[in-house]
């Protein structure tokens, strides 16, 4: 039965092609479609997941070898990339209890998204979400995976910004994409670094290859991936994202902060359990993380007064504190809390909106004396711990800056170098230039004068002052040329521009990078 895996994923991406396109050329359009476009999508996620239970009984039955090979996707020396799939075990599982979410997220969506003018791009948007969530926990390589990673990551920013006529909507959703673009990096260093040190990108290979691998290099592997779950699952420093990704519609959060992708940095986690456990920094790291992670959230869902704010530190700190079963080893009690907690949120988010309704006469329960008498506790936890401008200065801001910074070198040393056209913005006015424009003045009869003086002393210094102007033009600026005067004065400002910027955070942070890549290397 294994190869039904190859399936699982494959049905949502036919039904996003067949929505997307249809929409494209305006087979399916309004409310009176609404119905067919529905239709597809569900019918699609369901095949998926009768497919995925029935993987999961043949598995359990111990009819799946484990694994299943499509074929070669592409090779370069040593390096193989195969379209494999897993087809038993926790990924299974998981493919399973995720697919049935996913189906009733989508029958829910029917009614919550009736008659809303992005129907179709919803439906568009989750059936392929469906389609990289499937992908992401059944692919048998990290390849496989990133790809289902980012196109997860395309589909939450989409539906963050669902209301894309809202500034909030649209800043919020920037905000989350480039936040998570941190944990792909990392991600992008763990496959980098798998490669290099065990020689293979396919999970069930480099759990086995750890056996044999020296500390420093499984820590280096761990680390990259642990990055990676650590941004995608908000844990600290990147939660508050969760937060901001609230503001798109229920079904989407439930979909993506509740029940399926926020989980995926503990699913990756765990499929790594093998490599991770022999690496003792990078369960330190785990247990630091996700105990901070768990009381951080606690204190601030306190003071929390909207439902989807106050369910995603619930979120948050549940997340928590299974990166910190991880980091104890409790692999077993990690995968439970996993799949419990997949089911709860999920009912949790969707039901928010009713939420008022169903606490009606219902007293809250009061904190503790101890923490209620905390002033200073309180008004850190409104702020929430000020993180937000924290990672603003210290992560976004550096980021941002050297971006710029990359993209002047590129259009005023790449561009000229590669004889590229440059646009006339970036030019900078000569000496020349100057001279030209005081040559215009003087044939209009126009007196130039370098500087003006009053009383017989000031008199005196402008005769000196007037005589040192008229020997820089004649003998320096004619006789050497203002060509040699204008690179001069480049290069005099390029030295103070380059010794500025060295000074700046954002390259000292690149240079501990750059160190820390040679030494993992070595």
């Amino acid at each position: 039965m294994d190869f039904l895996v190859a399936f699982i994923p494959l049905f949502p991406f036919i039904a996003a092609a067949i929505i997307g396109f249809s929409n494209l050329f305006n087979r399916i359009d309004g409310v009176q479609s609404e119905r067919i476009t529905a239709v597809i999508a569900k019918s699609a996620i369901t095949l998926s997941c009768l497919l995925a239970i029935l993987l999961l009984v043949a598995d359990l039955m111990t009819k799946n070898v484990g694994t299943y090979v499509v074929g070669q996707w592409l090779g370069s020396g040593n390096l193989v990339v195969e379209l494999n799939f897993i087809s038993s075990g926790f990924s299974v599982i998981v493919a399973a209890l995720f697919s049935v979410i996913l189906v009733i997220i989508t029958r829910f969506s029917m009614n919550y998204i009736h008659s809303e003018a992005g129907f179709h791009r919803f439906y568009f948007i989750l059936s392929l979400f469906s389609s990289a969530m499937l992908l992401l926990i059944l692919s048998g390589n990290a390849t496989g995976t990133f790809i289902g990673w980012e196109i997860a990551g395309l589909c939450s920013y989409l539906l963050i910004s669902f209301a894309y006529n809202r500034p909030v909507a649209t800043i919020n959703a920037t905000w989350v994409f480039v936040t998570n673009r941190i944990g792909d990096a990392g991600f992008i260093l763990g496959i980098a670094l798998s490669f290099y040190f065990a020689g293979t990108i396919n999970w069930l290979s480099l759990n086995e290859v750890a056996e044999t691998l020296a500390t420093p290099a499984i820590t280096v592997i761990s680390l990259g991936f642990i990055v990676a779950a650590i941004a995608k699952s908000a844990q600290l420093p990147f939660t508050p994202w969760l937060a901001r990704a609230m503001e798109g519609p229920t079904p989407s959060s439930a979909v993506f902060y509740g029940a399926v992708m926020i989980h995926s940095g503990v699913f990756l986690v765990i499929l790594l359990h093998p490599m991770i456990e022999k690496a003792p920094l990078a369960m330190a790291l785990l247990v630091v993380v996700g105990l901070f992670t768990a009381i951080y959230s606690f204190i601030v869902g306190l003071t929390q007064t909207d439902v989807k704010s106050s369910v995603c530190f619930a979120i948050s700190g549940q997340l928590g504190l299974m990166f910190l079963e991880c980091g104890l080893g409790l692999w077993e009690l990690a995968t439970w809390h996993l799949c419990m907690h997949a089911i709860v949120r999920c009912y949790q988010v969707l039901t928010a909106p009713s939420f008022i309704f169903y606490v009606h006469r219902n007293p809250m329960r009061l904190v503790t004396p101890y923490i209620a008498n905390r002033r200073w506790l309180y008004i850190a936890s409104l702020q929430r711990f000020w993180l937000d401008p924290i990672a603003d200065r210290t992560l976004v801001r550096p980021i941002n800056g050297l971006g710029h910074d990359l993209d002047r070198f590129d259009k005023n040393i790449i561009d000229r170098a590669m004889g590229a056209p440059v646009s006339t913005n970036y030019t900078i006015s000569s000496l020349t230039q100057l001279e030209k424009n005081l040559d215009k003045k003087a044939q209009h009869g126009l007196q130039i004068e370098f500087v003006r003086g009053s009383g017989v002393v000031g008199k005196l210094f402008e005769w000196i002052a007037n005589m040192m102007s008229w020997f820089e033009d004649r003998l320096v600026l004619r006789g050497i040329g203002m060509d040699m005067v204008d690179i001069g004065s480049k290069l005099g400002q390029a030295a103070i521009t380059f010794e500025q910027l060295i000074l700046k955070p954002r390259y000292l942070v690149l240079f501990v990078f750059i160190v820390l890549m040679i030494a993992a290397s070595i």
